[in-house]
């Protein structure tokens, strides 16, 4: 008998995979309903229970999905421990147990069955479940896990099978019933076979003897439990009268009392609100409200920004405060109004509270809980809440618990939260008992700072909630206050918001909103706006006393700052160095200035000959520049991880930014180019007239900044160190893209609109004026955005596609780590900020990014990870391996003449900073020949100062005439032929004439480069006195000092400049002197992009450096330079071939010598790491090539045992090991002989064609090597094409409309369809140069769709032309059209119609012409052939017909007419002779008509 059951309940579990034995987790049955069937189908038995709540209480959410509440189960229901002996029986009764999606119901009613300790079988019975992938398949509902179909519900199922839907789910009586009869017909339909159901042949026979139609209902009648429950709640519950409110008298008893928002989100609740940060202050201020509160979801990443822009507002205030005090007469009046004014801005966090932040075990995003910081020390809990969240708790997303909670709970409010709090949620799901004893936990703990929070957005289970909650606020004496939970700003912002949470959870607006599969995630209305004050006060004017506890909140809350002073962690000095004073007072820092001092002259004795007194006076000022601003700590910092990274043998770069021109950093080791040397001003980094943070970003190798930023971990400790977090916003066009794909438009439309988009927010280009516009944009891309201002404005879906777009943009959707910062605090980083977890790392990152850190009191060092860096010491090491010279780049002349050589050659890729063609272009014209040209072309190649490159070049070499405005101008312009080039120029130029002091001189330079007019302004009058006092003329000066302004803004720092062409200048050194091993680690540096290696693959074959294939026995992991001077592909760059197995065969090869077959190789390599994948592998790569006698088929090749070679001797190499390792030792041993293993057979198999190995190659090394797959239609892309793929790509806009010709190979092709059912064709090309994505649709798609075949090599003709009118596209936008495709293996016949072949008149001999006649014998064809005679002596031509032969031109035969002697080549359809000939001589014809008699009979 099959028993066919279902259940009501109270809820759903925590978690579902929770044992039978967790009562706390599992619901409790409030309905059970079964069905007794006997084996041929018929009904034997049905019951239906409601059972009586004993102990619990069915909780809201639960009654509105299957309609029974606690009062009917109370009055109708039965005990539950009769009910389930009833049930036992049927169970006793059973062979099988029938269900929808049955493993619930199980297991709630075996919890039920532990509960009361009553024995029963359920758990043993065998299962037959209605939900299964075979009721999937058979349903085929698209939707489901990977690609898969979805399971389908009853009702799915239902209309299925009967084509009628079954509308009386959750109802268990309804639900057996449907189950039932579903169950019954699935095996009348053969989904379940006679051994699922436990029948033999005749029982089974049976059924379908007695089931021969499709399955009728049963009839049984249901009770609407939904309409019972509610005719109880009317007997039950007398009716009461609404109280009217007179809302107007209200709102007026309430004017004097003000409302604050005190539950907001931004735009750092990722993906939830659309509110920018200042525009929560600013509508609070719009709306005279006194204070306004920030709650983001789970971080505080907005804090800090919240914070300081309503203090920035505030000093806005106090600034109009302090003019009137000011006044003669003072209005006081005025600055009452104005104090009232200032708006206090609460920080605070929605938490997730789940119930153990620790397991990990299942989901449990937990409840949605407000807190609020009532000061500074309420804040600085929050931030511990907040990093705790992310450390410890994050799942999902970043959590708490109550333990964590009560040790950080000090000066924060906390409350009920909205609909997703705590008790909201246990009011709704399950039960008021256990969510009033949750609001006891939270008035224990928090006390009268513990609220209760009322939300109205019009939702039913508001009011719910709302009711009970003030019933409690009554009986436990808790405040409760008015609400509204907002994530946008304005009303109309809702659709916007709701394209949000589509974007955050990858759906569409269409798709309906609701719970479970099929629906997504949405507000059911637009109420979750920032409301004014009447709006609330008037939307809880029944209960005023909620709009007057906000200001109770308010009052409790502190104003206070988060911006500090940016304090160092303390650095341990020796105690030879240390003052007493310091103990008493710590600014004086005595102690690291004495060590510092005595630091930057040790290395000051070590980097000078001679300390003369201009460096001694150098060296005094920046030190006492450094005592001033009170940084010692700072350099002594720097300098010891800059002194560990160089012993742990990490390369450190020369210096980068404005640090380079300090000689205290210089002698200290922090950088290592002479600032004296090369006039690079301390007061560029450090002005001496104002206290500012130095900032001394360091390049390290970066293979070893890692181990440099452990260093630093290790040494101050790991909760003082930090990354810094980046904030991924959503961009103007991904805005577009993003609501393009939520609102359906299809998506050609959305990557037009998006195309239209200029590089600017859309905000700010929908603000600019049509004269700001026509300034900043350029011609394209004006006439681009008057397009998208047009489309704005209209009324269709693109429109409303842009002004949704303009919402979103902005928003935050991820976070990411910052390349090289890295925080250093004095204690715990988690007393200065909230931190989280960096991706991919155990290392803590701060949740405020770079832009606030200093601010915050950070201490901000950037680490940068420099490229060229590992490639000097790659390089570095090859020379020391093949030469065994160790080269000290460090040391090497800065006036090599080859050097200089390759620099005027303009042979510069693969050198830092001086590779693009733009540059070698100007080095070539340069020709520079001294370091000091380098730093200015450095400084020069880039916008602004890049057009004064070409007069640079020309005073360079006298061809303009080189001035000066005034003759003092010389000293500190003549290295740059007259030029003012770098920032420090200006400011020495400044002090020279105008006697401007270090300081004021840094000044106008920054005034200079941002611009800023008031301060330069104000500095102007000063230079032209002072400088008119030093006898300068004032017309003069003003002249310069408008030349300054125009070019200061593009004039680059001298000191970055020098150390990047130092490095730049290394690169070179070691690319003219060790070509190829700097080629080799350029190479190999660059070894995961493919498309780099190629192109630096091409610099080697200019070079005349082969690139040789990889090779077990000359390779290494990287890129190597092998005993000819030729680079051998690296190990490391063949997918599948990890460090481990390259380690391994390279120390083998050092210790055992070179490998002289495939089974001397699995001898003695291990097979653990050389593992059958690895093998294969290096043999498609061409790495086993080396070894003779064999071809890369061959490995492959399956003998009769279906048994490749790599597997044979992959087994033979595991027991010649085991052999070699065994302890045991055998009779012949003994006696000193032993058993030779024999090798495996190796079969002759035929070789792999070109394209197939090629293919092969490219599999696991990502390009060809060996070749080309199209090395073989040559001819064809000769004769037959006139464009390749990446002119194609790169020029299509500018190419003249007429048709071109091309051949590819098909890398990708796919036959598609779109959502609107219109089928498609993508095609990926690539030919010898590049590679190239077309499309294809309509009749032109249908006509070409056989073509579309990964690995085909096809021929393509097309034309260049305007886009067509529907693409709404503007008129300089072009496209290639595909007009024809052809194999490419059918071009060749069908094109050629006549071979010409040209020979020497002299070498054509008789024996030569039967050779011909052979070969056009064996070559028969259709195609015409003439001959080309050419009598070198006299250059004279003659032309001859072939009467009898005609060929098929092969690759064959053009390489078997090379071979013969006095063959000068061929071309196809038309005589290309002339290309041989340069002058025409009279020539004797006689001599040639005698040779056409000898020709008749080819």
């Amino acid at each position: 008998m099959y028993l066919i059951f279902d259940t009501e309940t109270t809820g759903l579990p925590k978690k579902f995979n929770a044992p039978i034995t967790d009562t706390d987790n599992w619901p409790r049955c409030i309905q059970i309903a079964w069905q007794l069937h006997a084996s041929d189908g018929s009904l034997i038995e049905h019951k239906d229970f409601l059972i009586k709540p004993d102990g619990f209480e069915i909780p809201f959410q639960s009654e509105q999905i299957h309609g029974i509440s606690t009062q009917l189960a109370a009055e109708k229901g039965m005990p539950l421990i009769e009910v389930l002996e009833l049930f036992n029986e049927a169970l006793a009764k059973s062979t099988c147990i029938v269900g929808q999606n049955l493993k619930f119901d199980t297991n709630v009613m075996g919890c039920e069955f532990h509960r009361f300790s009553v024995k029963n079988n359920l758990q043993e019975l065998p299962v037959l479940d209605t939900c299964t992938e075979t009721t999937a398949k058979l349903c085929m509902l698209p939707g489901g896990r990977g690609g898969k179909f979805k399971l389908p519900t009853l009702s799915e199922l239902h209309l299925h099978l009967f084509q009628s839907e079954f509308k009386e789910a959750h109802n268990a009586t309804a639900d057996v019933e449907a189950t039932a009869r579903c169950f019954i017909e699935l095996i009348r339909i053969g989904s379940f076979g006679k051994d699922q159901l436990l029948l033999d042949d005749a029982q089974y026979a049976d059924f379908f003897e007695k089931n021969k139609k499709v399955v009728q209902p049963a009839g049984i009648k249901h009770v609407n439990l939904s309409k019972e429950s509610q005719k109880l709640k009317k007997k039950t519950k007398p009716s009461v009268e609404a109280k009217k409110v007179d809302v107007k008298k209200v709102i007026a008893e309430l004017e004097n009392v003000s409302f604050s928002h005190l539950h907001n989100h931004s735009q750092y609740s990722v993906l939830q609100s659309t509110i920018q940060v200042k525009n929560i202050i600013n509508r609070a201020v719009k709306l005279g409200m006194p204070a306004v509160a920030l709650t983001d979801t789970g971080n505080m990443m907005a804090a800090f920004q919240f914070m300081e822009t309503a203090k920035s507002y505030n000093n806005g205030v106090e600034k109009q405060i302090q003019e009137l005090e000011d006044q003669h007469e003072v209005d006081y009046d005025e600055i009452d109004k104005l104090k009232a004014k200032k708006i206090l801005p609460i920080s605070g966090c929605e938490f997730n509270v789940c119930h153990d932040l620790k397991d990990k075990s299942y989901k449990d995003n937990g409840y949605k809980i407000p807190f609020l910081a009532k000061n500074k020390n309420g804040y600085q809990n929050l931030i511990r809440l907040s990093s705790t969240g992310f450390v410890e708790g994050f799942y999902y997303v970043p959590r708490i618990d109550k333990e964590i909670i009560l040790k950080h709970k000090n000066d924060i409010i906390v409350s009920t939260g909205g609909i997703y709090g705590e008790i909201p949620q246990m009011i709704l799901n399950e039960g008021e008992t256990k969510a009033e004893q949750a609001l006891l936990w939270w008035k224990e703990h928090f006390k009268d700072d513990f609220y209760i929070e009322l939300v109205r957005h019009g939702l039913e289970e508001e009011d719910k909630v709302n009711e009970i909650l003030i019933n409690w606020a009554e009986k436990h004496q808790i405040k409760y206050f008015a609400s509204n939970e907002t994530y946008y700003l304005y009303e109309e912002d809702s659709d916007a918001h709701d394209i949000l949470l589509c974007i955050k959870d990858g759906e569409r607006k269409s798709t309906p909103k609701g719970r479970g599969r099929g629906f997504r995630f949405g507000y059911s209305n637009n109420e979750y706006y920032f409301k004014s004050q009447d709006e609330m006060k008037e939307l809880f004017a029944d209960l005023p006393d909620a709009i007057k506890t906000t200001n109770e909140i308010i009052s409790k809350c502190e104003p206070y700052q988060l911006s500090a002073d940016v304090l160092l962690p303390e650095f341990e000095i020796p105690d030879e160095f240390k003052d007493e004073k310091d103990l008493t007072d710590r600014t004086l820092k005595l102690g690291e200035n004495n060590y510092l001092r005595h630091l930057t002259y040790e290395g000051a004795n070590k980097r000078y000959e001679e300390i003369t007194d201009e460096i001694r006076e150098r060296i005094d000022f920046e030190l006492e520049i450094v005592r001033n601003t009170g940084y010692p700590g700072y350099f002594l910092i720097v300098q010891d991880f800059c002194s560990a990274a160089r012993n742990m043998g990490v390369s450190v770069g020369p210096g980068r930014g404005s640090a380079a021109g300090s000689v205290v950093a210089y002698c200290t080791g922090i950088t290592n180019v002479d600032p004296i040397e090369y006039n690079l001003l301390f007061e560029r980094f450090l002005n001496p007239d104002r206290i500012s943070m130095p900032d001394i970003d360091i390049d390290f190798d970066d293979e070893g900044r890692g181990r440099v930023i452990q260093y630093v971990i290790d040494k101050y400790g790991s909760s003082q160190v930090a990354q810094i977090i980046t904030y991924g916003t959503m961009a103007a066009k991904s805005s577009i893209r993003d609501t393009g794909r939520v609102l359906d438009l299809p998506l050609p439309d959305t990557d037009r609109l998006a195309k239209l988009v200029p590089d600017v927010k859309l905000n700010k280009l929908f603000g600019w004026s049509k004269e700001e516009r026509k300034d900043k944009l350029n011609g394209d891309q004006l006439k681009n955005a008057e397009q998208l201002l047009a489309k704005h404005e209209d009324d269709d879906l693109e429109g409303e596609v842009i002004r949704q777009a303009k919402l979103v943009e902005g928003s935050l959707r991820n976070t990411g780590i910052h390349a090289c910062g890295v925080i250093i605090t004095p204690s715990d980083i988690r007393d200065f900020v909230p931190v989280a977890l960096a991706k991919d790392s155990d290392m803590w990152c701060t949740q405020f990014d770079n832009a606030v850190a200093e601010s915050a009191g950070l201490l901000k060092m950037d680490f940068l990870g420099l490229k060229t860096l590992t490639l000097i010491k790659d390089t570095v090491k090859i020379i020391k391996a093949m030469t065994g010279d160790l080269l000290d780049i460090e040391s090497i002349p800065l006036d090599d003449e080859k050097t200089y050589e390759l620099f005027q050659r303009g042979e510069t890729v693969g050198i830092f900073q001086y590779e693009s063609p733009g540059m070698q272009k100007h080095l070539k014209s340069l020709r520079p020949t001294a370091f000091s040209d380098l730093i200015a072309m450095n400084a020069l190649y880039r916008p602004g100062p890049i057009e004064y490159i070409p007069s640079f070049i020309k005073r360079k070499h006298g061809n303009e005439e080189i001035s000066y405005d005034l003759p003092e101008m010389e000293d500190y312009l003549k290295e740059t032929y007259g030029i003012t080039v770098y920032q420090e120029q200006v400011m020495l130029l400044s002090q020279k004439l105008a006697g401007f002091s270090k300081g004021e001189a840094d000044t106008l330079r920054k005034a200079m480069g941002k611009k800023s007019f008031d301060l330069l302004a104000k500095m102007k009058p000063k230079f032209l006195e002072q400088g008119n006092e030093r006898g300068h003329d004032t017309e003069i000066l003003e002249k310069i000092w408008k030349d300054w302004e125009a070019f200061a803004a593009y004039a680059f720092n001298k000191s970055h400049s020098t150390c990047y062409a130092l490095i730049a200048y290394q690169t070179a050194y070691l690319k003219a002197h060790y070509p190829a091993e700097y080629m080799a680690s350029v190479l190999s540096n660059n070894m995961n992009d493919i498309k780099t290696v190629t192109f630096f693959m091409e610099e080697c074959n200019r070079m005349g450096l082969p690139v040789l294939g990889p090779d077990v026995n000359e390779s290494w992991y990287k890129f190597a330079v092998n005993d000819k001077g030729e680079i051998r592909f690296g190990l490391g760059a063949i997918k599948g071939v990890g460090e481990g197995p390259v380690k391994n065969i390279v120390e083998l090869r050092k210790t055992e010598g070179k490998f002289f077959s495939i089974f001397d190789f699995v001898k003695k390599v291990s097979l653990k790491d050389c593992n059958k994948r690895v093998l294969e592998s290096l043999t498609m790569a061409g790495a086993f090539d080396g070894f003779k006698g064999l071809h890369r088929a061959q490995y492959f090749y399956v003998d009769e045992k279906q048994t490749t070679l790599i597997e044979k001797a992959i087994k033979f190499g595991h027991a010649f090991q085991a052999n070699k390792n065994s302890s045991q030792v055998n009779m012949f041993e003994s006696l000193g002989e032993s058993i030779e293993l024999a090798e495996p057979t190796i079969h002759p198999s035929e070789e792999w064609s070109s394209f197939e190995m090629l293919s092969r190659e490219k599999d696991v090394v990502g390009i060809y090597l060996s070749g080309h797959p199209l090395q073989d239609y040559k001819l064809e892309l000769e004769y037959f094409c006139d464009i390749n793929l990446k002119v194609l790509k790169e020029h299509q806009e500018q190419l003249p409309e007429k048709e071109y010709a091309f051949i590819g190979l098909a890398s990708s092709a796919a036959n598609l369809e779109s959502r609107r059912g219109t089928k498609y064709g993508v095609l990926d090309l690539q030919d010898m140069e590049g590679q190239m994505e077309f499309r294809l649709f309509g009749e032109q798609y249908l006509k070409y769709m056989h073509f579309l075949v990964p690995g085909n090599f096809l021929y393509i003709k097309g034309k260049i032309q305007q886009r067509p009118k529907y693409y709404k596209s503007d008129e300089y936008q072009k496209e290639f059209r595909i007009q024809q495709i052809e194999l490419l293996s059918d071009v060749r016949d069908k094109l050629t119609n006549n071979l010409f072949i040209r020979w020497d008149y002299e070498l054509l001999k008789k024996d030569q012409i039967d050779g011909l006649n052979k070969l056009f014998k064996k070559h028969k064809g259709k195609k015409n052939i003439t001959f080309e005679l050419l009598d070198k002596e006299t250059n004279v031509v003659i032309t001859l017909n072939s009467r009898s032969k005609t060929v098929e031109v092969t690759n064959e035969l053009i390489e078997k007419l090379n071979e013969f002697n006095g063959y000068l080549g061929f071309s196809i359809n038309k005589s290309t002779m002339n290309k041989y000939i340069n002058d025409l001589q009279p020539v004797s014809i006689k001599s040639v008509v005698e040779k056409e008699e000898t020709l008749v009979d080819i």
